[in-house]
């Protein structure tokens, strides 16, 4: 089939499609009606670029947009026979300017990376239109306002990276529902506590360190059967240390230093078999190291500095990097004085007064209680009881002779629930992580959980723009999800003395009512183009000074809230497109 050609000669006028008035030169002449439609998003782009030092977008001239620098074309997924705009990628291009509404034209886009450049504002409501968007990587930037809720309405999105940033507020606990595989937001202004339905998310690399979370550590994280990588390091979380850990059998990487994490470390995480790099340093931890987790046959660093632990067995002394620095751990160099030691010692810590949530299972775990006395010990007539399986309770309205005793033990003994169990004792073969149901008739069906709203609009604006990372662009990307494992995961057991109470309601807090509105129209349209003025480049604030672990001088009692203003650990795998910032182990 050919192509159709649209002349432009029928193209003379203005396009308000979205907002902006892009108007397209009548001598123009395109391959099909997509590649008009990114021609007019890109050129209303570049109306909304105010600085391109490296001019990459030099050549956004004509009507060829596929040899435009850094788009890229490919068959449309619906039509092959004609190409369409399936990808951008301006990373590194310190290119200053904001996201006009038109992008919303591509919505053939699979791919979105403009990571290390200048772009203010947020992302724009009409993002929503792109329904195939797979990345978007936005990070390295300069946007600032509430969390793009935007993203939230992207159903094929699989990478969200908004890191290094200005976004501020909560983050939409509808996030942690959506079927992501990784997603980075440290490096930015959120202030909430982590929601319950944290465990929900499938993701295999999580970051949300540099913010400014509270609250506990969930242990609804023991849900998450596919994570390699939690980060949640340089927050304020305060809480025990949740023991769920354990159950993540393929987790490499758990880092929580410099929160206010207080109590003992649980000797469950020795089931955490994969793990290499643990990193608990700089909080309020107290008791002993568990043996169980030195012995982790994956073990490669565990760094236990500036806590209070007063004891560790010796297998974490043959590690290949550790550190137990600042510590109150006996006849073991650097370590606090004892006065600070009893004094914090002396207040012992109770795990329940945080009133953090207990762990609701992803999978009904089966029933503690053993089955019930076979039917024929409470029921004389067996015969009458045992042809009608399906109506448990009705057995006994049928049974022909119906003794004045004997009518109560049939209603009594429903033993079909055992019957009905039996199957699942059985290893129950791996589900997609987090959303199947329960098995049928044993439990009353848990309320399923609300659809998540569709959030506001965001609000689209150019305020405080954050300096830019003084560090250069991260490296090449390595990152991407999990190989597929053979192990059954078990969801933790319910209490030894009832069934399991059924999950309570999900907290899905909506995005804050009106809060958002419509994007005021920006002024790129205007010739001549438009005045950098709402995103006026301001001088950084010299960074305070980095923490270096042993360099200082142990903290009195209380110790000081623990900031760090270092870079995250890689992402270890196969590669996104867009990378984590440098390592630093």
């Amino acid at each position: 089939m050919k192509n159709k050609t649209f002349s432009s000669n029928l193209l003379l006028f203005l396009i308000p499609l979205l907002g902006e008035n892009v108007t397209i030169d009548p001598t123009l002449v395109f391959e099909n009606n997509r590649i008009r439609d990114a021609y007019v998003a890109l050129q209303a782009w570049k109306q909304a670029i105010f600085s391109d030092p490296r001019n990459l977008t030099l050549d956004w001239v004509g009507f060829h947009v596929c040899n435009y620098t850094g788009v890229f074309c490919a068959p449309a997924l619906d039509n092959r026979t004609i190409r369409t705009v399936a990808g951008i990628d301006l990373n590194h291009g310190d290119i200053a300017g904001y996201l006009p509404e038109e992008l919303g034209l591509l919505t053939d886009l699979a791919l979105f990376h403009i990571n290390g450049n200048r772009f203010c504002g947020t992302v724009p409501r009409k993002f929503e239109k792109l329904k195939i968007l797979f990345e978007l990587d936005v990070s390295n930037n300069r946007f600032a306002g509430k969390f793009p809720a935007v993203v939230l309405r992207l159903p094929k999105l699989k990478f969200l990276d908004l890191r290094f940033n200005e976004f501020e507020g909560t983050v939409p606990s509808e996030l942690f529902d959506k079927d992501l595989d990784a997603i980075f937001i440290n490096d930015n202004r959120f202030v909430f506590d982590i929601p319950e339905n944290f465990g929900n998310s499938p993701v295999s690399v999580i970051v949300l360190a540099n913010n400014r979370f509270h609250g506990c550590v969930p242990s609804s994280l023991g849900n998450m059967s596919n994570l390699n990588e939690i980060l949640l390091l340089n927050n304020a979380l305060r809480s025990c240390f949740p023991p769920e850990i354990g159950f993540l059998k393929n987790l490499t990487v758990f880092d929580v230093s410099f929160n206010q994490l207080l109590g003992q470390l649980p000797d469950t995480i020795g089931g955490a078999v994969s793990l290499e790099q643990l990193n608990v340093a700089h909080n309020l931890l107290s008791g002993n190291i568990p043996a169980s987790i030195c012995n982790l046959p994956n073990l490669q660093n565990f760094n236990y500095s500036y806590n209070f632990f007063t004891g560790e067995p010796p297998e974490c002394l043959t590690l290949p990097a550790f550190d137990d620095q600042n510590n109150c751990i006996p006849s073991r160099p650097v370590q606090r004085p004892e006065r600070q030691c009893k004094l914090f010692l002396s207040k012992p810590v109770d795990c329940n007064s945080f009133r953090c949530k207990a762990i609701v299972p992803s999978l009904p775990p089966p029933p503690v209680f053993s089955p019930p006395p076979p039917p024929p010990v409470y029921s004389p007539p067996p015969p009458v009881y045992s042809p009608p399986p399906p109506p448990v309770y009705s057995s006994p309205v049928y049974s022909p002779p119906p003794p004045p005793p004997s009518p109560p033990p049939p209603v009594y003994s429903p033993p079909p629930p055992p019957p009905v169990y039996s199957s699942p004792p059985p290893p129950p073969s791996p589900p997609p992580p987090l959303y199947s149901p329960p098995p049928p008739p044993v439990y009353s069906p848990s309320p399923s959980p609300p659809p998540p709203s569709q959030p506001p609009p965001s609000l689209v604006y150019c305020v405080r723009p954050p300096p830019p990372p003084n560090s250069p662009p991260p490296p090449a990307p390595v990152f991407s999800p999990p190989p597929p494992v053979s192990y059954y995961y078990n969801s933790p057991p319910p209490p030894s003395h009832s069934p399991p109470p059924p999950p309570p309601a999900p907290v899905f807090s909506p995005p804050p009512p009106s809060v958002y509105s419509p994007p005021p129209s920006p002024p790129p349209c205007i010739e001549p183009p438009p005045s950098p003025t709402p995103c006026i480049e301001l001088p950084p604030p010299s960074p305070p000074p980095p923490v270096h672990y042993g360099s200082h001088m142990p903290p009195e009692y209380p110790p000081p809230a623990p900031v760090y203003e270092g870079p995250l650990p890689p992402v270890i795998g196969v590669s996104y497109a867009s990378p984590p910032p440098p390592p630093f182990y």
